[in-house]
């Protein structure tokens, strides 16, 4: 059975303070993950936690985001103890929780995500540069390699990696902007992209899921790489049109062995709660219009929020988290 086929969370959560956060995260949820809470500001963010990631490469804060310098300073120092907060959060939860033989899951940026948002120091996004995106890549997958074994030794359990890629479909389509309009930004090839994801899979080493609640999921690269689980925004497929590519794609996906987390659950307070019975009949609907047997449901498909809870409030961040597990339950019943 794949770590991923469980109740999970994609990472963010709403607040500041570490120890709540993982308190409900690791009390509620069969694959439990280190919370980020960006409301903390510089270096809790997506990409302010590469700052504690990157190895012999430092960033720092510029108007627009982050930008690639010479030197780490004040931002990565802040990074690194938040991150250094949020794990010791975690394993004071986790010993408390009495631990047990449950997989844990930490997130990063992915190394095209990670390139698209950093600066170099000419101000231009460092995935125009591809010695710049390959240095970044190499370091990413380095930093993330040490933190999963860290944590795997802290907790005594097997530890997992989410990389998150929202900005992956939009790279791939050539739609990031550049710093002027004589600068666009070029489409990142497919062959580079699958090369970039499979090096960090390479490094990291244990099971790896890539994240993206993007519409336009990029099915075509990660049939292609060896990332062994995705983990999508069900309702944004849903609105794009689930008869073609995101049903195919997902039917692909599941027939390769590998697993796919459906989020499921509101990310922010919803107008109207759905039941767990509702959850639970969705997830069973995906294996039913592509023909699977429901006994995927058990091996190869886990539930989470539709995205990350940052955006939400405290109360429903705890919520969606009982309700997530619920959910997942029920399939297996």
């Amino acid at each position: 059975m794949s770590p991923f086929a469980t109740a999970t969370g994609i990472g963010s959560w709403p607040g500041t303070a570490a120890r709540p956060a993982a308190e409900v995260i690791v009390g509620e949820l069969g694959l439990p993950y280190l919370a980020e809470l960006p409301a903390r500001g510089v270096g809790a963010d997506l990409i302010g936690r590469a700052g504690a990631l990157l190895v012999d490469i430092a960033i720092d804060t510029v108007p627009r985001g982050y930008r690639i310098v010479a030197r780490p300073g004040a931002v990565m120092r802040r990074a690194a103890s938040l991150l250094a907060e949020d794990i010791d959060a975690l394993e004071e939860a986790w010993e408390k929780a009495g631990g047990g033989d449950r997989t844990v899951k930490v997130q990063a940026p992915g190394p095209i995500t990670l390139a698209a948002q950093l600066e170099l120091p000419n101000g231009h996004r460092a995935i125009t540069d591809p010695g710049a995106v390959r240095d970044l890549a190499g370091s990413l997958a380095e930093g993330v390699a040490v933190r999963r074994a860290e944590l795997a030794r802290r907790l005594a359990t097997t530890v997992v990696v989410q990389f998150d890629e929202p900005l992956l479909p939009a790279a791939l389509a050539g739609r990031l902007a550049g710093v002027t309009s004589l600068s666009p930004v070029h489409p990142v090839d497919e062959i580079r992209a699958i090369g970039l994801l499979d090096e960090c899979v390479a490094t990291v080493g244990g099971e790896v899921m890539l994240h993206c609640c993007a519409e336009d999921f990029p099915w075509t690269v990660l049939q292609r790489s060896t990332i062994h689980a995705v983990s999508l925004d069900w309702a944004r497929l849903d609105r794009a049109g689930l008869d073609t590519a995101g049903l195919n794609g997902i039917g692909e996906f599941l027939e390769s062995g590998r697993s796919v987390v459906l989020g499921l659950v509101p990310s922010v307070t919803p107008d109207q709660v759905p039941s767990v019975d509702d959850l639970a009949a969705a997830a069973a609907m995906v294996t039913d219009r592509i023909g699977f047997p429901r006994s995927v449901l058990a091996g190869q498909i886990g539930i989470s929020p539709a995205c990350g809870l940052g955006g939400a409030t405290e109360e429903w961040a705890r919520a969606a988290t009982v309700l997530t597990q619920r959910a997942r339950d029920a399939v297996t019943i």
